[in-house]
């Protein structure tokens, strides 16, 4: 069975302005695969691609094993929503729902049952005689998904659809992206700057910057084990500290943060000896205490998040670094605002990065 969707060293350039440089992507049938990537990184650009509504300046785009690049977008087997959801405020949702299949000139008992059934999945049954106005904003957005829904598309593309929602009713949306996807089984293609956003909806995550592909994988693969510092640091909350290579064998290393810390590294290509590296440690990995063991600082700042708590502690150099108490068990008392303290991790909590090309160098 050919991808849904495939992309072959698609690059586009406006002008002198390179906004995709030689991507590649397969998503196979089913798949919700998100593009993810600060503003600028070429991730809507990509979807307009897939869509037809931008050309590419070289590359092919294929859905379904069948080249697309000279398929206008109303032939392409694919529908969008936006973040703006682009509904009409003098339809009904049940005429907004049904205008494709007006325009398809299907029968009107079955565009009938079509739209009760798009409505029902997406939960807005009884809701078909209401204009856009007299809607909330979720609901809105759920009536621009059964728009797109109904005309059973190949591809579903949905660029940054819940960016105008306020954040409880963006992360309940969330899980109805998950179930409707779950219930259809039409391929999702998602666009979001939101990492946390990525990693609940996804099945795997194209990470994207400078209008290249970073990185390719399930949340958990892009969490744990990111290959640059650019993921480490955009997917999540990273630490990053500056490092010395000062020892070293045949698959360890000694890496030496200050003379107060240092440890030992298992790898399959140690750096040099005296090579600078970055080591990355996310925040819920640094354990806090008030011994002598670690790098000393003091509490600068504790942010209380209710089932977690963050602590952050300025060290002797000045640099911050960022500790997390998902138990919220550390509040108060030894481990208040000013308070000396000690930071460190278990060695294999970290990940050690080229820091000039920012690549993994494990």
């Amino acid at each position: 069975m050919p991808a849904d969707l495939e992309l072959r060293d698609v690059s586009k350039r406006f002008g002198d302005v390179v906004a995709l440089e030689s991507i590649s992507l397969e998503i196979q049938r089913g798949e919700f695969v998100t593009l993810l990537g600060p503003s600028g990184c070429g991730k809507t650009t990509t979807l307009r691609i897939v869509a037809g509504l931008e050309h590419e300046s070289s590359g092919s785009v294929s859905i379904r094993g069948e080249q697309v690049n000279c398929i206008p977008p109303y032939r392409r087997n694919v529908n969008t929503v936006f973040q703006n959801y682009a509904l009409f405020p003098h339809m009904s949702v049940f005429d907004n729902v049904a205008f494709g299949l007006r325009v398809k000139r299907v029968p009107r008992a079955g565009i009938g049952r079509a739209v009760g059934q798009a409505l029902e999945q997406v939960h807005l049954s009884g809701f078909e005689r209401r204009r856009p106005h007299e809607l909330s904003g979720g609901q809105q957005q759920r009536v621009a998904l059964a728009r797109a829904l109904i005309n059973q598309p190949a591809i579903l593309l949905l660029d940054e659809p819940l960016g105008a929602l306020d954040l409880k009713l963006r992360k309940e949306m969330q899980l109805e992206l998950k179930r409707v996807h779950r219930e259809v089984g039409i391929t999702f293609v998602y666009v979001t700057h939101d990492q946390e956003e990525a990693l609940t909806l996804s099945d795997r995550i194209a990470v994207m910057n400078a209008g290249k592909i970073i990185q390719l994988g399930t949340p958990l693969e892009v969490y744990e084990h990111p290959r640059t510092s650019f993921v480490a640091n955009f997917v999540g909350v990273s630490n990053m500290i500056e490092a010395v290579v000062c020892g070293r064998s045949l698959d360890a290393l000694v890496v030496a943060i200050d003379a107060s810390l240092q440890f030992k590294k298992t790898t399959n290509n140690p750096p040099a000896l005296n090579q600078r590296v970055l080591v990355v440690v996310r925040p819920e990995k640094v354990r806090i205490g008030r011994g002598e063991d670690g790098l000393r600082g003091q509490i600068e700042d504790v942010v209380y998040l209710g089932n977690r708590v963050t602590f952050v502690v300025r060290l002797r150099n000045g640099m911050i670094i960022h500790a997390e108490d998902q138990a919220g068990r550390l509040v108060g008392g030894a481990f208040e605002i000013g308070r000396p303290v000690a930071v460190n991790w278990d060695p294999a909590d970290c990940l050690l990065f080229d820091p000039t090309h920012g690549q993994l160098v494990e």
